[in-house]
């Protein structure tokens, strides 16, 4: 057989052409391997809400401390957990005995005035009498003056008698009006004894359910600056709130009469409504963290919420049903590449040190138009990422609105980057490396 030892001219312009070809091949395929792979999504329309969610704790609309504003020892116990009472109702006593002699000692003393009273009385009856007398002898002693039967010294001597008489019947006037002050403050006194008597009952101040009960029989109660806590009522039961902590980055979206849904740990599942009542203006901070109070009305007639239990609440904001919205995701993408490139970033950077000419940046203009602005990404007629302007909206915490912009229902949009692309899928197909 004979070896060739040369090529043809035409085998060896076919031999380049498969060469170029191939290597154009390689080429094409290691830059599509390298050309980015990004995720898209729609643009939709449909029913967004906003809402904020918080943690609180359900309490009784009305909750009533009993306490007790006498000292003493808890003698008998009328009312245990969960007992209906109604206004009035005894719930407990103290010992009374004490008190009891008080009263009586109180009445005692308030009689000993009365019968001083008495006294002091009759003694302005007696003095009365005395200065009458003095009286009459005074104008005898003056008529005999006149016809000289006696002497100026006996006139003197009745007169001074009339002035003593007269002021012994000021002072037994006196001493009685001393005498009415002590019987009123007696009285007095017996009523503040009398009144601590009847403080021993422990009543009830409205209709509710005892929820805590706080004393047991034979327990010392000792009332000084504060009254001892005895028992908790609450006052209705089938009207509750819930006690919630907002964080202050949302406390400004919420207003009173908005909706709200909450749960709770003992009946998952099932989920209660309500509406906002109140936003306390005291700020509770813990850890730095400051948080408002918002309370929380709910309805309870099948009295299945109990005081104390835990509500995850969720408060309406606001909703809207025919919104454009876009995915959380493609608000947050940015091309790695392009960071900042059509989003005015590097518009204001300071100028470079030494440079004494440098133009001022020019003053910035409040945004008046609604909503907060935000831009997307969208792929070019070339597949490179574009950037859009947008307004944002209402955002329910995976969606948000978008009010302005030249997108519409149905518009592409980047949301991230593929994971692994052509290279990864080949690289693991062809295995390990061997050399």
């Amino acid at each position: 057989m004979k070896i060739p030892t040369r090529f043809s001219p035409l085998r060896s312009a076919f031999l380049v052409l498969f060469l170029l070809a191939l290597a154009y091949a390689a080429w094409h395929f290691l830059a599509a391997d390298n050309a980015p792979q990004y995720k898209l999504d729609n643009i939709e329309t449909g029913p967004i809400t906003a809402a904020v969610s918080a943690t609180g704790t359900l309490n009784p609309v009305v909750s009533v401390q009993v306490g007790s504003q006498v000292s003493g020892q808890i003698k008998e116990i009328f009312a245990d957990f969960n007992s209906p009472v109604k206004t009035g109702q005894l719930i407990a006593r103290i010992d009374p005995e004490t008190y009891r002699q008080r009263v009586i000692q109180a009445q005692a003393d308030a009689e000993a005035a009365r019968a001083n009273l008495a006294m002091q009385r009759a003694e302005v009856a007696r003095v009365e009498a005395n200065w009458l007398d003095a009286q009459r002898n005074d104008a005898r002693k003056q008529s005999l003056l006149e016809k000289n039967f006696i002497s100026a010294a006996d006139r003197d001597t009745a007169q001074t008698a009339l002035s003593a008489a007269a002021a012994s019947l000021k002072l037994a006037r006196a001493q009685v009006q001393g005498s009415i002050a002590q019987v009123r403050q007696r009285e007095a006194l017996l009523a503040q004894a009398q009144v601590d008597l009847g403080r021993t009952e422990i009543r009830s101040p409205v209709d509710g359910v005892v929820v805590k009960r706080s004393v047991d029989t034979g327990q010392t109660v000792a009332a000084s600056l504060q009254a001892p806590e005895l028992f908790i009522i609450a006052k209705n039961l089938k009207d509750m709130q819930v006690e919630t902590a907002v964080d202050e980055a949302d406390v400004g979206r919420i207003q009173p009469g908005q909706d709200v849904s909450f749960t709770v740990d003992a009946f998952p599942g099932q989920h209660f409504s309500g509406k906002v009542t109140q936003v306390r203006k005291a700020a509770t901070i813990v850890s730095n963290v400051v948080s408002y109070v918002v309370v929380v009305s709910a309805a309870n007639p099948d009295l299945i919420l109990l005081p104390g239990m835990t509500a995850n609440v969720r408060i309406v904001t606001a909703h809207k049903d025919n919104a454009l919205k876009v995915a959380n995701a493609a608000l947050r993408f940015r091309p790695a590449n392009q960071k900042g490139a059509k989003t005015g970033e590097n518009r204001d950077k300071k100028p470079a040190k030494g440079t004494s000419n440098a133009v001022p940046p020019a003053p910035t203009i409040p945004d008046k138009k609604p909503g907060i602005p935000g831009h997307l990404w969208v792929l070019d007629k070339d597949g490179n990422p574009q950037a859009v302007d947008v307004r944002l909206g209402l955002s329910d915490g995976s969606m948000t609105e978008i009010l302005g912009s030249r997108l519409t229902a149905g518009s592409q949009v980047i949301t991230g980057m593929q994971s692994a692309g052509k290279t990864g899928q080949a690289k693991a197909m062809a295995g390990p490396r061997m050399f």
